[in-house]
Formats: C-alpha cells, sequence, structure tokens
C-alpha cells in the first residue's frame, strides 16, 4: 500500500509538472504572439480598393493565420483611413494598442510614418512605396512599378485599334510618375515594333478615393477615341471600369478595355452585353506584390530580423511586380513576354519620370 501511495504521489507530482510546463509553453507562445503582433494603416482609398490597400491587408492576414493569431489587438490588424488627417491618428492609435510592426500603406504616409518612428524608437515601422532614410526602426519596401507599367504599354499597343490609349492618374508625385512613364515607354516601343503612331492620353484625377472623377476622366478619354485606359488610381479606378461597363453593355461601339493596377482587377471587369451574355472589359492587370512584402517583413519581424534601416526594391527579376496575361491576344501575350525578358536581361531600361 504504501508503495502504491508513493507511486500515485509520483506521478501526480509528474502530472502538476508537465501542466506547469505546458502553461508555461502556452504562455511563452502567447507572449511571441504579442511581441510580433503588426498592423497596416490604410490609405485614404481604404482596405477594400480592389487594389493597393487591399493587398497589403491581404498579406497580413495570410501571414496572422499562419501564426494561428487573431484579428485584432496582439494579433493583426488594419486602421482605415478616411482622409489625410488619419494618417498620423491612425499610426498613434496603433502604437497605443501594443502592435509592434506596423505599416504605412502609400508614400502619402511617409512623413507620419517618419514622425511616429521617430516618437517610438522601439516598434517597427514599414513605409510601402517610399524611402525613409536614417530611421534603424523602419524598413522601406519599393516597387519597379515602371518595369510593370512597361508591360502594360505593350499590351495597350498590341491591342489599341485606334491607335489612342489613356493612361489615368490618382495624385502626381513620384510613384505614379513611375506608372506614367513605363506605360508611355511601353507604349512607343510597341508602336515601334508594329510600325504604328499611337498616341496617349495622360489624365490626373487628383485624389485616389473620387470614383466619380475617373468615370468622368474615362468618358472623356474614350469619347476622344481612347480603346485601352490604364489606371494608376487606387479607389478612383473604381469610376474607370464603371464607365467602360456602361459603354459596353450599351454595345453601340467598338468595345473599350481597362488595363488594371496592383492586384489582378479581372472581377472588376465583369459585365452582360447587349445580347446577354458574360463578357469582361479588363484586358490585363498589372500586379505589385505588396502582398508578398507585407508577409515577408512581417515573418522576418517574427523571426527576430526586422530589416530596419534596408531599403526593399521588388522588379520584374524577383516577382515583385509582374503582369497577367487576362484577355491579350497571342500575339499580344507573346510581345509581353519578350518585353519582360528584354527588361530582365537588361536590355531594355524602363525610364522612371514621364519626358517633358
Amino acid at each position: 500500500m504504501k508503495k502504491t501511495a508513493k507511486l500515485g504521489l509520483g506521478m501526480a507530482a509528474v502530472g502538476m509538472a508537465f501542466t506547469l510546463t505546458a502553461c508555461g509553453s502556452d504562455k511563452k507562445e502567447d507572449d511571441k504572439k504579442s511581441d510580433h503582433s503588426a498592423a497596416i494603416v490604410t490609405d485614404v482609398g481604404g482596405v477594400d480598393d480592389r487594389s493597393f490597400n487591399q493587398s497589403a491587408w491581404e498579406g497580413l492576414q495570410k501571414w496572422g493565420k499562419s501564426h494561428d493569431l487573431k484579428k485584432g489587438v496582439g494579433g493583426y490588424d488594419y486602421l482605415q483611413s478616411q482622409t489625410a488627417a488619419d494618417y498620423t491618428t491612425n499610426l498613434d492609435k496603433a502604437v497605443q494598442a501594443g502592435y509592434k510592426t506596423i505599416f504605412g500603406v502609400g508614400y502619402l504616409l511617409k512623413d507620419s510614418v517618419e514622425k511616429a518612428a521617430k516618437q517610438n524608437p522601439n516598434t517597427n515601422f514599414v513605409i510601402i512605396d517610399d524611402v525613409i532614410k536614417g530611421q534603424k526602426n523602419v524598413a522601406s519596401a519599393v516597387f519597379k512599378d515602371n518595369e510593370a507599367a512597361y508591360l502594360a504599354g505593350v499590351a495597350a499597343a498590341y491591342t489599341t485599334t485606334t491607335n489612342k490609349v489613356g493612361f489615368i492618374g490618382g495624385e502626381e508625385g513620384a510613384v505614379i510618375d513611375r506608372f506614367q512613364a513605363g506605360f508611355e515607354q511601353g507604349v512607343k516601343d510597341g508602336a515601334k515594333q508594329l510600325h504604328k503612331n499611337i498616341k496617349v492620353d495622360v489624365k490626373y484625377a487628383a485624389s485616389f478615393g473620387a470614383p466619380d472623377k475617373g468615370k468622368a476622366l474615362a468618358a472623356q478619354m474614350y469619347k476622344n477615341g481612347a480603346d485601352v485606359i490604364y489606371h494608376a488610381a487606387g479607389g478612383t479606378g473604381a469610376g474607370v471600369f464603371q464607365e467602360a461597363k456602361a459603354l459596353n453593355e450599351k454595345g453601340n461601339g467598338k468595345k473599350v478595355w481597362v488595363i488594371g493596377v496592383d492586384s489582378d482587377q479581372q472581377a472588376e471587369g465583369e459585365y452582360t452585353n447587349k445580347d446577354g451574355k458574360k463578357d469582361n472589359c479588363t484586358l490585363t492587370s498589372t500586379i505589385k506584390g505588396v502582398n508578398v512584402a507585407v508577409e515577408k517583413i512581417c515573418q522576418d519581424a517574427w523571426d527576430n530580423k526586422f530589416p530596419g534601416g534596408k531599403v526593399l526594391s521588388y522588379g520584374l527579376k524577383d516577382n515583385g511586380v509582374s503582369i497577367t496575361k487576362g484577355f491579350l491576344s497571342t500575339k499580344a501575350w507573346k510581345a509581353v513576354e519578350q518585353a519582360k525578358k528584354s527588361v530582365i536581361d537588361g536590355k531594355v531600361e524602363v525610364a522612371s519620370t514621364p519626358k517633358k
């Protein structure tokens, strides 16, 4: 009986030790999750813009779920900005909530991120689409948008039947300059290969969150003969799709196309034609790997390897930017693939600023 009692006590002690160890293990895991929580602060385009911000949010969700994190404080989340005045406020809220890695999505947040990083040196910050130098707690992620836009230009040149195409930008600045410059160069090179003279109409909406302006600008371009429009306008681009679909649904003339941006926007081009058949006006989309960058940086932070003070650049060569096949003709897609190879091989250098 005594031996049995001692054995029982021994097993009980082992059980208690196991329970304490398990609890300690759970606590350590919970602490690690909290210590590596992450959040994004959107620009005015919003987290559901089917473009830049949405891509960032998709990357953050994928990373969070891969580590069994919950949406919210201590896990991962987003703070949506309605106006530019919200940038600083939302970054401060994210810091106060205890998020350890905070992303400012878009170059418009640069000044706010820089200020917040200086005030909170123990928090990791990331600026997407711009560079902040001299701060060890800030990583900068930039994309060679001009390279993907170049391919979009080639695609437009090989698709247009009117020899008129358009470009609609959100707000003027260095980032959208890259889109415009690459697109114009791609159209020019494509036109040269085809022995054509193709004109590019360029307009800016002065906003990334004004679909009505995007629709109005697109309406004017299509009216003036453009049959392909590439937009780099965030939420404003929704208006470009609205106008293209409206024209195609009426079916009073030749089909018009839109080239999407930042993520695959094929779904945005779905419509029903006058014959009652399903159709699509998204010619192709240039892809910016914001989701890939967000997921990778979050994982680096999780592994205690946050790339603070570094500038991370993503281009065609490393699949940081790309283009979809979409509804391109066989001839157009072949030209796009050849153009991509020429850029990667260094045979074509794509401009990052438009020619004046």
